[in-house]
């Protein structure tokens, strides 16, 4: 979700053609997931293990953020260890597996077919992240570079893949029994496995290293980076033996707070990196990469809640809030501004790396609509906002209404990516 700031870094990335593939699905997803949440707003007055609920969260979990971040972490992963991608076909592999399990597993989570649609994509998507994990593993091997950067993705990647074949027992064990107990009662594991051990250990490893270099900051702390990780990988251990254990619900506060203490420091990081920048001005997406960091405080708020002893109708109803404002807000948040400082890069280098040294050049920034970003900035915040009170309020309309907003936030996003991935040079006479 990052990109580099040089010419010299982006020498070192993986291939546009590899990486492209990853935000063009992952923009179809999102507007894909727009539309059902649109269609399904009915589903926030029902338990979330539910059909349509099961769809819209894991095409936005694998669709939407884990194809993006696998694609911009192929382009990145190079740049971080300062070496190269081990294999490009096993990240073509990785794509092609993904892309073709995504539509099994949602669609046999929406049609609640239990049997080889789902069976089929939960088995596809386990290749797919096994070809990833195994370049990961061999990229930071060869390149023989082992800071605190490669750690946070190497346990980020077993997280994933902890996550997708937790998820496969799962699906096989709604027909079979190969656990103890049905599937429901491992949702809890399963979800944090993905949210805390994948898409937060993997954002705040990355996001350490690269917020600083956006903003021009030679801010860095390796002890604090060391505790985040450490935080964060005992926390998610914790819950899971806990949830495993069956224990007290008030022992469940331990593994939150480690998570918390996590996140604060990541919070205290950023701002100091902020403090002691060299480029004063910063621009929107960076903003609205910075706002997600405060939107993690919303999911934390919910699941606080949740912790407390509600009764089961103020759970269900909050358990719901927590997944939307992870999803939908704090990682929609941080994609949104990240992918046009990451995309832009990419083309650019695709377009102009050769006629660099010929002539003037338009700035990455150029490649994009900065309107349309706003546009879809304001709808973003505006649904965002008017959803979570719908939620609350249980308001039928409300929920529409902030549906309606994220889903024009997501024609604005797809048209923008468009306009990037479609520049052209412009013809001199």
């Amino acid at each position: 979700m990052f990109a580099t700031t040089s010419n010299t870094e982006l020498q070192k990335t993986t291939s546009y053609k590899l990486v492209l593939p990853f935000y063009i699905y992952a923009a179809l997803s999102f507007l894909v997931a727009c539309i059902l949440l649109l269609l399904n707003t009915n589903i926030i007055h029902e338990h979330h293990f539910q059909p349509q609920t099961l769809a819209i969260t894991h095409l936005m979990a694998l669709g939407w953020g884990t194809m993006i971040i696998l694609g911009a972490s192929h382009q990145l992963l190079p740049v971080l260890i300062e070496g190269k991608l081990d294999s490009e076909p096993l990240a073509y592999l990785s794509f092609g597996f993904a892309a073709i399990g995504i539509p099994f597993l949602v669609i046999g989570f929406y049609i609640f077919h239990l049997g080889w649609i789902l069976q089929t994509g939960a088995v596809l998507i386990n290749i797919a992240v096994v070809c990833y994990l195994s370049n990961v593993i061999a990229s930071i091997y060869e390149s023989k570079k082992y800071d605190v950067h490669a750690w946070f993705i190497t346990f980020a990647s077993l997280w994933l893949f902890a996550t997708t074949f937790f998820g496969l027992l799962l699906v096989f064990n709604f027909t079979r029994s190969l656990l103890p107990d049905n599937s429901i009662a491992y949702l809890s594991i399963h979800a944090h496995m993905g949210l805390a051990g994948w898409f937060l250990l993997l954002v705040l490893g990355v996001a350490s290293r690269l917020i600083p270099m956006f903003l021009i900051s030679k801010y860095t702390s390796n002890v604090t980076l060391w505790w985040i990780f450490g935080l964060i990988n005992v926390g998610l251990m914790c819950f899971i033996l806990l949830k495993t254990f069956d224990v007290s619900p008030t022992q469940f506060y331990k593994p939150f707070f480690l998570v918390f203490i996590a996140l604060a420091l990541f919070g205290r990081y950023c701002y100091k990196a902020y403090q002691i920048r060299i480029r004063k001005q910063v621009d929107q997406q960076m903003k609205v990469s910075l706002l997600s960091v405060a939107l993690l405080l919303l999911p934390l708020i919910s699941l606080l809640v949740v912790l407390s002893f509600l009764t089961i109708e103020v759970k269900t109803t909050v358990v719901m809030l927590y997944g939307f404002c992870i999803f939908f807000g704090w990682l929609t948040a941080i994609i949104f501004g990240m992918t046009f400082k990451t995309l832009p890069f990419i083309v650019w280098n695709k377009v102009y790396h050769q006629k660099a040294s010929a002539g003037k050049t338009p700035a990455p920034k150029e490649l994009f609509s900065e309107s349309i970003f706003k546009g879809m900035s304001v709808a973003y915040l505006a649904g965002f906002v008017i959803f979570i009170i719908g939620i609350i309020l249980l308001n039928n309309l409300l929920l529409k209404t902030g549906a309606v907003f994220l889903l024009m936030t997501a024609i604005l996003y797809v048209w923008n990516v468009g306009i990037t991935l479609s520049h052209r040079p412009k013809r001199t006479d």
